[in-house]
């Protein structure tokens, strides 16, 4: 395989969003602490995060929504991160993937991106005209020794990602909630499918194993089989 081999690992509701709501002020991070019935299970979900791969993938959005672009340089983690952005993250938020990564990547189609300006020894840019997620992950690959890592991304990456057949395995936490909404963010998002010629390109899974884990929350974890 001349790729990492790739773990979706998600935290969604029980009818598959991931976020609150549609709007960027709404978001899981935030909310579901502050939701009886859902915040007291929710540390299980980050204890697992803390045994996922050396190396995360995220969206600059997802980050930017979080506040990334706003925040005080953090510790050094043991953690590399890959971000996909073009226009979310400012210089600022640059600087904090770079204080915070082993190696941070970021992964662009703009030019002028405020990432160019910065010397960092551990920042590394791909830059590509047109987003091509099999290309950049060969390159984590070869140029960088990335050899597994595990994807957080939005619903819209996430929906390229199923789409190109980048996806090996899935490791998904579920929260006992339903939010609805049909403009919330799901898990897979993206464009749909408009005929059955179209069908070989659903990612059909193998369950490795489904864990009842404390205050209603489950663990489903599968394999990718095509």
């Amino acid at each position: 395989m001349n790729r990492p081999i790739t773990t979706l690992f998600m935290l969604m509701s029980v009818d598959g969003k991931i976020s609150t709501g549609a709007a960027d002020d709404l978001d899981v991070d935030r909310d579901f602490p502050q939701i009886p019935g859902v915040r007291e299970g929710l540390h299980q979900y980050y204890e697992l995060e803390q045994t996922t791969d050396l190396w995360t993938l995220n969206s600059g959005r997802v980050q930017a929504k979080i506040g990334a672009n706003a925040k005080e340089a953090p510790r050094k983690t043991p953690l590399s991160y890959v971000i996909i952005d073009n226009s979310h993250l400012n210089e600022r938020g640059i600087r904090y993937f770079c204080a915070l990564s082993q190696k941070f990547v970021l992964i662009t189609s703009n030019a002028g991106h405020p990432a160019f300006s910065i010397e960092a020894d551990n920042l590394h840019i791909i830059y590509q005209k047109e987003l091509s997620l099999n290309a950049a992950l060969a390159e984590l690959k070869s140029a960088h020794g990335c050899e597994r890592i595990t994807i957080q991304t939005g619903g819209t990456l996430n929906g390229l990602f199923l789409r190109e057949k980048l996806f090996d395995y899935a490791d998904i936490v579920v929260a006992p909630v339903l939010i609805g909404g049909r403009d919330t963010s799901t898990l897979i998002d993206g464009a749909s499918l408009v005929s059955q010629s179209e069908l070989s390109k659903l990612g059909v899974l193998k369950l490795r194993e489904c864990a009842v884990l404390e205050n209603s929350y489950l663990r489903l974890r599968y394999e990718v089989v095509h």
